[in-house]
């Protein structure tokens, strides 16, 4: 299986949308699962555009109206406790963060990774504002340059060029 995260800023502008779209149907063709948590903005631009496998991943049940079963409850305490300990390794001020904040960061460490916490994606799309590693994205975002897993902002205009080099390698 081949997996990208597809993900971004709440405040993804409506104009990424087409280049959202694009990528969405390259990477159907080239039968990735696409995984996302839901959010309004990217998230939802990805989730609606992508015609293949998802897998949605929610901080909990019908967050944002979602109707994914992958939320964090369902999973076995075990891994949640570990994915929060991820999530808490990557976060600059996680004993700020209310207790539903971490629940979002949390969520993030299973899009990146998977259920297993063990089949990371092979690379992130997102959107960021000034292409900058912030909010729950940024979250995602660290965690996958940790594990030196490639990150494409659609922010930068070079992104769907650089994407489709990226793609041609693999």
């Amino acid at each position: 299986m081949k997996y990208f995260a597809g993900i971004g800023s709440r405040e993804t502008p409506n104009g990424v949308k087409p280049m959202i779209e694009e990528v969405c149907s390259m990477l159907h063709k080239n039968n990735f699962t696409l995984r996302s948590g839901g959010a309004p903005g990217a998230d939802l631009m990805f989730e609606s555009l992508f015609k293949g496998e998802k897998e949605i991943y929610l901080p909990w049940k019908g967050f944002n109206q979602n109707i994914s079963d992958l939320f964090l409850d369902i999973f076995e305490p075990k891994i949640v406790l570990e994915a929060r300990e991820l999530a808490k390794k990557h976060h600059p001020n996680w004993t700020g963060l209310s207790g539903s904040a971490k629940d979002l960061m949390t969520r993030n460490s299973f899009q990146v990774l998977g259920q297993d916490l063990s089949t990371p994606v092979d690379f992130i799309v997102c959107w960021t504002q000034g292409g900058l590693i912030k909010g729950g994205t940024g979250q995602a975002m660290r965690i996958a340059k940790n594990l030196g897993i490639p990150i494409f902002n659609l922010y930068d205009k070079e992104c769907l060029h650089k994407l489709r080099i990226f793609l041609s390698s693999i």
